[in-house]
């Protein structure tokens, strides 16, 4: 039985595996992907998404971000470009796993170091490739992001029955603080600055300012971003107090992306942010950073359908009016009707309309939901860094 075949009738998680099936994702709902195993050798539970960008899947995979979740690339061809150890987003992945259409290409890229599928296995996360992610986009689209459990089983033993259970019990992202699992456990010092070809990454020196980003599951290239402009960046653990992130003397402080219900992790990041704004700190969110922000102004965050993530959505400056084409990966949002007066939508979706930005009116705190570090424009984004720099200069 062909690949195409085995996933095109309605499967249930009892049925029998095709004799091909080295690997599976069983639905909480009872719905079975078929696929060839990849990665690690065994099994993990979380919820399935889809990102539609083209490229960039290993930063993808290392982004804390997706920390709980089962990435469906709705692009067919992965693994062209190989991985290697520059382009890493964080030390160890958090994302759960991984679902393919066709097998992981042969890497063809000057900078490639190592193989897709090794690299997953290295870094202990399990894949399935020849299903078809049309379908299961199309479920997700429809349905809203499900529960999963993804399997990779080289002798094609899988108990369906079993599977289905650990996705259903599996409790979901909403009301999870997933942050603390992949925030530093302590502060340091970061002055790595972004990659240039024939010179990989440099080092920050004379910085001008003193940036405290607090870690909520920073991606390294933000860090990068905030370093290229002349800021030494003092990296702090999420569960930071206000005390402890002023007691660096910051010029600005930046709340970083990372995973989870903003919600949960508000409980004890909402009083720092507080905190940080009352002592009059100009402040930069992106992301779960923004959604903290946020909530510390007074809105509200709810849970997506099914999300924002990929490479290639519009956002709106309301401002100037321009458009941005931006990289996005957020299961939540600020709901802009909750908004309290001083604060103002400064972004907005061209997909769906939901708030991508906000400022507050008379203060130098402005965030994002979208990343601008990680250069889909390429560089349409980049200016709200520089941004933060003049917020910073001029309160100095």
């Amino acid at each position: 039985m062909s690949i195409v075949d085995a996933t095109l009738p309605p499967e249930r998680p009892d049925s029998a595996a095709p004799g091909w099936a080295t690997g599976a994702l069983v639905l909480a709902s009872g719905e079975v992907f078929w696929g060839r195993g990849l990665g690690r050798v065994g099994k993990a539970v979380g919820e399935v998404c889809f990102n539609t960008s083209m490229t960039g899947y290993q930063e993808i995979m290392t982004d804390p971000s997706y920390a709980g979740q089962i990435v469906t690339f709705t692009f067919p061809h992965i693994g062209n470009v190989g991985s290697n150890p520059e382009d890493a987003e964080t030390t160890t992945p958090a994302t759960r796993g991984c679902v393919l259409r066709g097998d992981i290409s042969e890497p063809s890229n000057w900078r490639a170091a190592q193989h897709f599928g090794d690299w997953l296995a290295a870094n202990d996360l399990v894949g399935i490739a020849g299903v078809d992610t049309r379908r299961l986009t199309r479920l997700i689209r429809d349905g809203g992001a499900p529960a999963g459990t993804i399997i990779h089983a080289p002798d094609g033993i899988m108990d369906g029955a079993a599977l289905r259970g650990e996705a259903k019990d599996w409790p979901g992202l909403e009301g999870m603080d997933l942050a603390k699992e992949v925030s530093c456990r302590q502060s340091y010092q970061w002055t790595q600055t972004t990659w240039r070809r024939g010179e990989g990454y440099g080092t920050a020196n004379d910085a001008r300012f003193h940036v405290v980003a607090v870690d909520f599951g920073a991606k390294r290239n933000i860090l990068r971003c905030l370093a290229d402009l002349g800021c030494a960046v003092s990296v702090v653990p999420a569960s930071a107090t206000a005390e402890e992130v002023l007691s660096h003397k910051p010029d600005g402080v930046f709340l970083s992306n990372g995973p989870g219900d903003p919600a949960a992790t508000g409980r004890y990041a909402v009083p720092m942010v507080r905190g940080v704004l009352e002592a009059g700190v100009p402040t930069f969110g992106i992301c779960l950073g923004h959604q903290i922000l946020a909530l510390a102004l007074g809105a509200q965050t709810v849970k997506m359908h099914h999300g924002h993530r990929g490479a290639n959505h519009p956002v709106k400056d309301l401002a100037t009016g321009k458009v941005e084409i931006t990289s996005q990966n957020h299961g939540f949002v600020v709901d802009k009707d909750s908004l309290p007066k001083a604060v103002t939508m400064t972004h907005v979706s061209l997909f769906d309309g939901s708030l991508e930005g906000i400022k507050v009116e008379g203060a130098p705190v402005f965030a994002v939901q979208y990343h601008p570090e990680a250069s889909p424009g390429p560089q349409d984004s980049h200016y709200l860094f520089k941004r933060f720099v003049a917020m910073m200069a001029t309160a100095g």
